[in-house]
């Protein structure tokens, strides 16, 4: 058998954004909501996670029920210069990617700006394929089925010859239902029924038989 298309999600994927960037781009988000919307603290804080619940990402509510300008909102929130200071990734990173075989994909609910720019920071940008945001996938992000098939026909991907590596259940969910097989990071000791393999770090990849 051939070797896999490798799809990654980017944020508690390949690098440790709940360290850090995470919650400087909740920050952004609030500030955001408040500068535009009209909004209090708590309000935006509230409303951003009611969004994020709903729909997977805070910005589908607020372009649905706001006429919030997308690509203006994603700009403003990430921006590169302030979050690299945060950027934590495991040092066999580069080594693990170059290793792994089969072709290498990026698919994030991050936009493109924030992928590509995170990943040449890494050193890992090389090892990819292409890279998928939330622009190339039509504003629809995961878990949404619409965003995999973006991505799936874009790149004449058959699902059951790909593999998806994410840190959400959901998203893995998603995956499985669409044909993949799923790697889930997570240091749980639990594995759902449609997680085909749960590992604790990237590295452990190459421990398994692909």
């Amino acid at each position: 058998m051939s070797a896999p298309t490798w799809i990654f999600d980017l944020d508690d994927t390949l690098h440790q954004a709940s360290l850090g960037i995470f919650a400087h781009i909740s920050r952004m988000m609030n500030l955001y909501m408040e500068r535009h919307l009209a909004m209090t603290e708590e309000e935006a804080r509230r409303l951003r996670l009611q969004y994020w619940q709903r729909y997977g990402a805070t910005l589908q509510g607020l372009v649905r029920h706001h006429g919030v300008d997308a690509r203006h909102f994603l700009q403003e929130t990430h921006l590169l210069d302030e979050l690299y200071r945060w950027l934590v990734w495991e040092p066999s990173l580069v080594a693990t990617l170059r290793t792994l075989p089969g072709r290498k994909i990026v698919l994030s609910n991050g936009p493109q700006h924030y992928i590509e720019g995170l990943l040449h920071r890494m050193n890992i940008r090389q090892q990819f394929a292409a890279c998928y945001g939330m622009e190339k996938m039509r504003f629809q992000p995961k878990p949404d089925r619409r965003g995999f098939r973006c991505m799936l026909q874009a790149e004449r991907l058959d699902p059951a010859f790909c593999i998806m590596v994410e840190d959400s259940l959901p998203n893995l969910y998603a995956a499985k239902s669409l044909g993949m097989r799923t790697v889930w990071i997570s240091r749980e000791c639990r594995k759902p029924a449609f997680v085909d393999v749960r590992i604790s770090k990237l590295s452990q990849l190459l421990r398994q038989r692909w």
